[in-house]
């Protein structure tokens, strides 16, 4: 198990690019197999999430061919969502993403697949996607009453078309649906209670297939093929959270971040750390699949403010790194409404209280969130990441703020969503030491 050594950095000023967006790398490569031609996809991330979607669509006959030799562009010759049977399981690793949102593939092919993941992923709930995809033909088997992986679905030829209220507002629940209802007879509708980030309609919209969008409700006709286009990745917001609140908490810092996602519906972050006081300034360009551009970052002291409601489901994979910047913030902030995160890669609700507390942080838990009293230094402690890879950064970036030397435990899984995040953060301690 691989350990981080953390010391408390001084004043910065730093210039920087993240990786691809993980979120769209897994939806440009399903898109692009189910298209009617070659797409090529540039600023892909070679995380080993989205290596774990690439891997499972080979499997399936689709051909994928590099470009380059650093993993970031790839070109996909769409299959037009005709693939082959695998002839054993497929393993998802870590990501859900790749579990769930693949799931709403093979709801539609003429065969038995068995999806399966380690540990982690094993225990997280697949029967938030078993059930509609159930009430639209296929047939979905997992062990117990939350449908936990190993996964074996059998998929039907005749899908037939919903209208599904989901119950939780979840970006992957509502592309699993769209993608078996590509292969449906008919209009399926799905409803949030508030709107999730909406990636799959923006690439969608961009692959020139008919779906319209009225409130928190997204509808799509079945019988639809993607037209194959290039697709650029942007760079992923939720990578670039961790630096923003590095600087935003750091009086005097400096950060510029290029070519990162700027989607309405995941610059939730943005919003927040402007509440609490740092000086944050965007440049958008609209002209692909995604909106992207740069954001500039100037630190200053940060106050406490409140997180909650609509603004969940834009910040979700963020609350972590904000938790840190809560702890260095005046006052106490409250995070409510986010009990989803007790179901990601680890309980993070229950794994960030525990490890603010090591760092000598008051921490209040409740069911769907928690309220932490900031302002008092952070002491260096030992930190588990729980092979969470949001833990692991995280808290990594607190002890950037830390007396004495913090140590994260596991940070090998950080690998997952952001290769290249360790030799950033060793440059960046390099430059303020």
């Amino acid at each position: 198990m691989a350990d981080l050594r953390v010391k408390k950095v001084k004043d910065f000023a730093a210039e920087l690019t993240v990786p691809g967006d993980k979120s769209i790398s897994h939806r440009a490569l399903m898109f692009s197999a189910l298209s009617n031609g070659p797409c090529e996809i540039t600023g892909f991330l070679a995380s080993e999430d989205c290596l774990a979607t690439m891997h499972a669509l080979t499997a399936m006959g689709l051909e994928i061919e590099p470009i380059g030799d650093d993993g970031t562009s790839l070109r996909v010759h769409g299959c037009r969502g005709q693939f082959k049977d695998p002839g054993k399981p497929i393993d998802c690793g870590n990501s859900g993403t790749t579990m769930r949102l693949l799931a709403g593939i093979l709801a539609s092919q003429p065969f038995e697949t068995t999806l399966t993941g380690d540990a982690s992923l094993s225990k997280r709930p697949m029967n938030r996607i078993a059930l509609p995809l159930e009430k639209m033909g296929a047939k979905i088997k997992g062990r117990g009453d939350r449908c936990t992986a190993p996964l074996t679905i059998t998929g039907s030829l005749r899908l037939t078309a919903i209208d599904y209220e989901s119950p939780v507002a979840s970006a992957q629940i509502k592309s699993a649906i769209m993608l078996a209802a590509l292969a449906a007879e008919g209009k399926t509708t799905v409803t949030e209670p508030h709107l999730s980030r909406d990636h799959t309609e923006r690439m969608l919209n961009y692959l020139l297939v008919k779906n319209l969008r009225e409130g928190n409700t997204v509808s799509i006709w079945g019988g639809q093929t993607p037209e194959s286009r290039d697709i650029r990745v942007p760079g992923d917001i939720s990578s670039a959270a961790f630096w923003i609140v590095a600087a935003a908490a750091r009086k005097g810092a400096r950060l510029l971040i290029n070519n990162v996602g700027l989607n309405p519906t995941r610059v939730g972050i943005l919003s927040v750390m402007s509440r609490m006081g740092a000086g944050i300034t965007e440049r958008i360009d609209e002209s692909g699949c995604e909106p992207m551009g740069t954001i500039e970052v100037v630190g200053s002291g940060l106050v406490a403010t409140e997180i909650g409601g609509a603004e969940i489901p834009t910040l979700i994979d963020e609350i972590p790194v904000l938790a840190v910047a809560a702890a260095l913030a005046e006052g106490k902030t409250v995070i409510r409404d986010a009990q989803e995160l007790r179901v990601k890669e680890s309980d993070r609700i229950s794994a960030v209280a525990d490890n603010l507390r090591r760092m000598g942080v008051t921490v209040d838990e409740f069911a769907d969130g928690m309220e932490i009293t900031g302002g008092s230094p952070l002491k260096g402690a030992e930190i588990n990441s729980l092979g969470d890879h949001r833990i692991a950064m995280a808290f990594a970036i607190a002890g950037l703020f830390a007396e004495g030397e913090t140590v994260i435990k596991g940070v090998e899984c950080i690998e997952t969503s952001y290769p290249g995040f360790i030799g950033e953060f060793e440059r960046l301690q390099s430059m303020s030491s």
